[in-house]
């Protein structure tokens, strides 16, 4: 049985690990003042840091909408493929599952997966998908079950530099903002039941903090696969990022580290200085 497997734009992963998993990525929207790109394709982060040190505004993010997922799903289905898995970004933060699950509900073999989650939180169920459908042993609702019994575990977290962007998009007020300025507060977020919250605030030089949150969150979350693991950054000094994946090759027993630059979504919201670890926590229940 040969089933695709694709996703929103919002799963971060490079065109590598596109490539090398046969996963296509759906753009969302990303419109900056009157202009409208498609996230990934002809728009990338840097643009989206321009525009807001020239205007002071957050770009707006748009769902895929409901044409484009009816051109890609059948563009699959007519070109020899059986069936078609597709995730999306937590319908807790976007209204692309709905959409997606709109255009599934009228066609044969398209199954929606709303991932709870967002950026390589996805990508890692993304890949998960990707290695059943290439072992071609399960069908897609055997695929959909499998993945399913894992969104809950699929950890995903970030430690923020500055508030800057979070406040400009209404998600902390201004005591909040003026407060960890002047505290040097880097709070983190992590994604539970599909949501973005701040998990912990660390305090201090932010090199420091990145390094104490990576050991935090494989202490926090210690039944990790060893199978993938995600460093997910926005712009930021390659310096501590090679730190970071230095520090899960020495003290972890991870086969794979990927490197991915979080896309225009992340980015729109967290801004520059955002840096996460992102995994499977659930190493203890194995997942042949």
């Amino acid at each position: 049985m040969k089933i695709k497997i694709t996703a929103d734009s919002t799963a971060d992963l490079s065109k590598e690990l596109c490539e090398r998993f046969d996963v296509e990525l759906i753009p969302l929207t990303i419109t900056l003042g009157e202009n409208s790109y498609e996230d990934g394709v002809n728009i990338n982060p840097e643009m989206i840091y321009d525009y807001v040190d020239k205007t002071k505004q957050l770009p707006k993010t748009s769902a895929v909408n409901t044409a484009k997922y009816e051109e890609v799903f059948n563009r699959y289905l007519k070109n020899g493929y059986d069936a078609i898995v597709h995730f999306n970004i937590s319908s807790e933060m976007s209204t692309a599952n709905n959409n997606a699950k709109l255009v599934a509900s009228s066609m044969k073999n398209v199954y929606v997966i709303d991932s709870r989650n967002l950026s390589t939180g996805i990508g890692i169920q993304v890949l998960y998908a990707s290695e059943l459908a290439g072992s071609q042993k399960y069908s897609a609702t055997e695929i959909v079950e499998k993945v399913s019994k894992r969104i809950e575990h699929a950890q995903a977290s970030f430690v923020l530099d500055k508030l800057n962007y979070l406040y400009r998009g209404g998600r902390c007020n201004a005591v909040s903002f003026l407060g960890a300025n002047l505290l040097r507060i880097k709070p983190c977020i992590e994604v539970h039941d599909g949501k973005m919250g701040v998990a912990k605030k660390y305090l201090g030089k932010y090199e420091n903090c990145v390094m104490k949150y990576v050991e935090d969150t494989l202490k926090k979350f210690n039944t990790p696969d060893y199978s993938h693991i995600f460093v997910t950054h926005t712009k930021m000094e390659p310096e501590l990022v090679q730190k970071v994946i230095d520090y899960l090759k020495k003290n972890t027993q991870f086969k794979e580290i990927h490197e991915t630059v979080a896309g225009c979504t992340v980015t729109s919201h967290c801004g520059s200085n955002t840096i996460g670890i992102l995994y499977y926590n659930d190493g203890n229940e194995g997942h042949k």
